[in-house]
């Protein structure tokens, strides 16, 4: 593989920007830059620089589109059930289990594996963060605990391991030449070790964290939503007027997701119904949600609910925009890492089109010793750097391909190593430690910055993914 002067300022942005986290600074700016530089240097014209600015953030837009639409539909919904009353009539049984903010740390976890592990986490956290995370935040968790736990829980452990659903050890495993269910198990007992110890770091971090259950800190929650939509707490509270239809919603709309899931869980297991392909579950819960939302709305005053969907709708949109904008341009930088995204990106056809980052890192494989150790530590790092796209499965077949390549010569077993690159990739990319990646998602319901959710998770993680290689390499 020739590596091109693009390349090489390809690798010198990644750096740039990673040190740019590192120092705790915004890295939208960065990001912009070397996209320009890229595209300048990959096409020799200056012009077709500054498009490429503009390209990469469109099809980053259209890429992440997916997750600012579930937020804004989620954020509608639940302004239009705050009008009813429904939302704190809604939590109001699950203040029975989550008594403090401890115990709702440990709920979250669960209830986000539990739904993770069977139907990926993309609808698990519009359902754990309409419905828990109200009620975690009330019981004393912080919002940033709650997001902590959702995606340790759901888009760290449950989908690294993708035990249920198979797709990622599948993409691993036939590019490593070795049996799927070797890689599975592997993957699915490195997942549980990389999550537990990532789980119970953070929850020691934030315990300090924690406070006694109150419903001020709902209030103060729920305004920080209020005033990044430019909506007043006041004029919204003087509006809540109880009535039948406010019980009536708060059966309804748990009712309803349980159902989906319901739904769900009989058309993976069974052939009653047609099984839920790609983000088809998300889609669903999207679709039911703005149901919901019209209903509500229609309940609540039938001769405005026209224009107050529409209303409920647009501070949606702008609060999943302002929030989760800045992650737009920094995708678009990684994004040209990805030989299909960047040839959309570059106008060119896919196959002559450089993928910069996996170029990179197929330069570069051959300066792993041999070493069992180092070759495991090599391929986690491996991993971790596919995951910078912020995808999590663009990296398994390399990750794959390089372990059925070494396995042999450093004498550990291809599938061990092949697993350890999952957790690599999918820890990092999947939506732990990557800002431009579905992490805006749970940031976005927890109503919480994005680096800031980053910083937190970033020591239990590399903590939890070193534990898991030693024993994996240890064990296997």
């Amino acid at each position: 593989m020739d590596l091109t002067a693009a390349h090489w300022m390809y690798l010198a942005g990644t750096v740039i920007i990673i040190l740019t986290m590192l120092f705790r600074q915004n890295v939208v700016v960065p990001a912009i830059l070397v996209t320009f530089l890229v595209g300048w240097i990959f096409s020799g014209s200056f012009t077709f620089g500054l498009q490429t600015i503009f390209n990469a953030s469109l099809i980053a837009a259209g890429e992440l589109f997916n997750i600012f639409l579930i937020i804004t539909i989620m954020t509608a919904l639940l302004h239009s059930l705050k009008s009813l009353g429904t939302d704190e009539m809604m939590i109001t049984p699950f203040q029975r289990v989550m008594k403090n903010g401890h115990i709702s740390f440990w709920v979250i976890v669960f209830v986000t594996y539990s739904i993770s592990l069977f139907f990926w986490p993309t609808p698990a956290v519009p359902l754990v963060g309409a419905l828990l995370i109200p009620v975690a935040v009330r019981a004393g968790l912080p919002p940033i605990g709650a997001a902590v736990a959702i995606s340790l829980a759901g888009q760290g452990m449950a989908l690294s391991s993708d035990y249920i659903i198979q797709i990622a050890p599948s993409l691993t495993a036939t590019a490593a030449g070795v049996d799927l269910a070797s890689v599975a198990d592997k993957a699915f007992i490195l997942s549980l070790i990389t999550g537990l110890t990532a789980i119970v770091l953070a929850y020691l971090a934030l315990r300090k964290l924690i406070a006694r259950p109150s419903n001020d800190l709902l209030i103060k929650w729920n305004s920080i939503a209020s005033t990044a939509e430019g909506a007043g707490d006041d004029s919204e509270a003087s509006q809540v007027t109880r009535s039948k239809y406010s019980t009536i919603f708060a059966i309804l709309v748990p009712g309803t997701f349980l159902t989906i899931i319901i739904y769900m869980i009989l058309a993976k297991f069974s052939d009653v119904l047609p099984s839920l392909e790609g983000g088809a579950g998300a889609a669903l819960i999207g679709g039911a949600s703005v149901i919901l939302l019209i209903g509500a709305t229609f309940f609540k005053q039938a001769r405005t609910s026209l224009t107050n969907v529409s209303d409920h709708l647009v501070k949606g949109f702008v609060f999943a925009f302002k929030a989760m904008g800045p992650v737009i341009p920094i995708a678009g930088f990684f994004f040209i890492g990805s030989g299909e995204l960047a040839g959309r990106i570059f106008g060119t056809p896919a196959e002559e089109t450089p993928s910069f980052l996996f170029d990179l890192i197929l330069a570069g494989q051959s300066y792993i010793p041999e070493n069992a150790f180092i070759a495991g530590f090599g391929i986690l790092l491996v991993g971790m750097i596919t995951g910078l796209d912020g995808s999590g499965f663009s990296g398994l077949p390399l990750v794959g391909a390089l372990s059925g390549a070494l396995g042999d010569s450093v004498g550990v077993d291809p599938a061990t190593l092949a697993a350890i690159g999952q957790m690599g990739a999918i820890w990092v990319g999947g939506g732990t430690l990557i800002a431009w990646s579905s992490l805006v998602a749970v940031a976005g319901f927890a109503k919480v910055p994005v680096m800031e959710l980053v910083r937190r998770s970033f020591i239990p993680v590399i903590a939890g993914l070193i534990v898991a290689t030693v024993l994996g390499l240890w064990m296997f």
